[in-house]
């Protein structure tokens, strides 16, 4: 039975099945239904042709550039390691010898004091003489020894396991704080602890009193030393010096990750310090004083005073800067002004500390309270205060994205082999997935 023309106002019976629409149309409407669909390919040709011209426009030095800064810097760091691990070696092979030979020339110089005592006395015996010529034998003997010395060296190949790096595919805007995960993992504190922590590629350096603790991604305890230096104001890693770097206020540590020894830096001077952060080449520390200075030393080969800014190329002689992090050329500052009570964040030159942008932040003031910061993706910022209790992410160009309450109050705040994100509170550490 023959079926009506799809076209609402004809009357005319339908002579033909679209089979794409499935619509029955009659002679002169099957025309017009392709000359439609026809019409609508140009325009979907000229879209076509211009997303591939936007694809041949892609910058991939632009699109990948930070990636391979950070595979760059492994790699850096990496032999950093094996440098260290090499000369440690070295050295434990020196002194393998060196035990040896010092023996030695203990024996020569008690068998000269011995001679010495004879020739001035002129009273030596057949005993004395057969003595000294067994012991220069024995002498001869231990040194044939020596001279053919050799070491049994046992070395390992290094091996690489391909999960060291993975690479995935990362939307720019994968961290979200208004999304974030719920605790994984809590390592608690004994006692109520306001301290600050801080990471390398491998581990997070925590303090958990009385000791400074180094922890897995389990937040289980890898080492850990006796910390005696009395409160911890602020500490950074550094892989220039494959140290940590931890200041109590007025004196400046470093901390090995190795063997956790702990080291007082003798060459800086004492000062009221408060904050401290590092790049490739040198150390930033900040004063814990009105109008607070900025001192930047070199890291190697000696730790040296490279230069000082002070009010008001800092910040004003009301204000105090409550910690300081290098990022790529840049210093992000948290600074605080009690005679107006507010809180701001800044981005500085790390070159001339000229600014970049400052946004002050909705923060109720306290005192007695810091306010801190910490880099996260993408050249962006959390902003950590525990007066409000909350979180806030702050853009690369210094917007306010978002803001989060967390309890209890955070103090401290810094993101974990690149998929984790590690929170201090009074009771402990947090770890929360990425």
């Amino acid at each position: 039975m023959s079926q009506p023309c799809a076209i609402q106002a004809c009357k005319r019976v339908s002579r033909t099945l679209c089979y794409g629409c499935n619509q029955n149309f009659c002679r002169e409407h099957m025309r017009e239904h392709d000359l439609t669909l026809n019409s609508q390919l140009n325009p979907l040709s000229d879209e076509i042709n211009a997303l591939g011209d936007r694809l041949k426009s892609i910058n991939l030095e632009n699109a990948i550039g930070d990636s391979r800064q950070k595979l760059d810097k492994w790699r850096i760091d990496c032999h950093k390691t094996i440098d260290y691990y090499f000369d440690e070696k070295c050295r434990e092979l020196d002194r393998c010898i060196e035990k040896k030979m010092e023996k030695q020339r203990e024996e020569i110089s008690r068998m000269r004091t011995k001679l010495s005592e004879l020739i001035q006395e002129q009273e030596a015996t057949h005993r004395d003489i057969d003595s000294l010529t067994s012991t220069v034998k024995d002498l001869e003997r231990e040194m044939s020894k020596i001279e053919q010395t050799s070491f049994q060296i046992e070395i390992k190949s290094l091996v690489l396991d391909d999960s060291l790096i993975q690479i995935e595919d990362l939307d720019v805007n994968r961290f979200d704080l208004s999304s974030l995960s719920s605790i994984y993992k809590t390592i608690n504190y004994p006692r109520e602890n306001w301290a600050p922590l801080t990471c390398n590629n491998r581990y997070l350096l925590i303090h958990q009193e009385p000791n400074l603790c180094l922890v897995d991604r389990d937040l289980t305890i890898i080492k850990q030393n006796s910390w005696i230096y009395g409160t911890i104001y602020d500490m950074c890693w550094s892989s220039a010096l494959n140290r940590f770097i931890v200041i109590n206020g007025s004196d400046v540590f470093l901390v090995d990750e190795d063997n956790m020894s702990i080291e007082n830096i003798q060459t800086l001077q004492k000062r009221k310090w408060l904050s401290c952060t590092t790049s490739e080449t040198s150390l930033f520390l900040s004063t814990k004083v009105w109008g607070s200075s900025i001192m930047e030393f070199s890291l190697l080969p000696t730790i040296e005073l490279v230069k000082q800014w002070q009010s008001p190329d800092t910040c004003t002689r009301d204000e105090v800067i409550n910690g300081i992090v290098y990022n790529n050329g840049t210093i992000c500052m948290m600074i605080r002004n009690p005679s107006e009570k507010t809180i701001h964040i800044e981005m500085r030159s790390s070159a001339t500390l000229d600014r970049l942008w400052s946004v002050r932040l909705n923060i109720a003031y306290s005192q007695n309270i810091r306010t801190r910061c910490c880099l996260v993706t993408h050249n962006e910022w959390l902003v950590v205060d525990r007066n409000t209790s909350r979180i806030f992410h702050i853009s690369k160009d210094g917007k306010v994205k978002s803001s989060n309450a967390y309890n209890p109050p955070p103090f401290c705040a810094t993101i974990y082999d690149q998929d984790m994100l590690a929170v201090s509170t009074a009771r402990g550490v947090n770890l929360h997935k990425l």
